[in-house]
């Protein structure tokens, strides 16, 4: 995808064999490190939605926190992170999903959103899907509408955007 003149492909850096054998990386590193493509990155990511009433942008612990928050900045939203259990300070709702290899655990807190607030999900990549679809059943459950999905990277050939059908999905950068 090229936005404001920048290629933001040439910005990911593949890394074969990490974290383990037969996995290419997608590293996001040398985006984030040049302003130019991670402002244009962050812009792209928000163009669908800034006339939209989203109210709040919300992103999932870790680098989604990165393009979430400054997505929030670019379209004036209020930031919501959903952690890893027992990572939030305050009273929390969560929900379990399945991993490859076992459950994992999303929290938020319980009055992170507006009832029926429009919130927009954030994340760096779409693989499986799986840890999206448990974010957004989380804001559904403490009352949020869910208006769209922005991803910066999908890896296609793992399907996830079949998890997340129903919801708007933008991403910019497709593998």
């Amino acid at each position: 995808m090229t936005n404001k003149g920048i290629d933001l492909e040439k910005h990911i850096r593949s890394i074969p064999d990490w974290p383990k054998k037969g996995i290419l990386f997608r590293d996001i590193t040398p985006l984030l490190a040049d302003a130019k493509a991670f402002s244009a990155a962050v812009d792209a990511l928000s163009v669908g939605f800034r006339q939209a009433g989203v109210e709040y942008v919300a992103a999932v612990e870790a680098r989604g926190f990165i393009f979430g928050a400054a997505v929030a900045m670019k379209i004036g939203a209020g930031f919501v992170p959903i952690r890893k259990k027992g990572k939030l300070p305050y009273k929390t709702e969560s929900v379990s999903y399945e991993l490859e290899y076992g459950t994992d655990t999303l929290e938020v807190h319980h009055d992170a959103v507006c009832k029926a607030a429009k919130v927009l999900m954030v994340d760096d990549l779409l693989a499986t899907g799986g840890t999206m679809m448990a974010a957004c059943k989380l804001i559904e459950k403490i009352g949020g509408h869910v208006v769209g999905i922005a991803f910066l990277i999908e890896l296609c050939e793992l399907a996830g955007r079949q998890k997340l059908t129903g919801y708007k999905i933008t991403t910019l950068i497709s593998y």
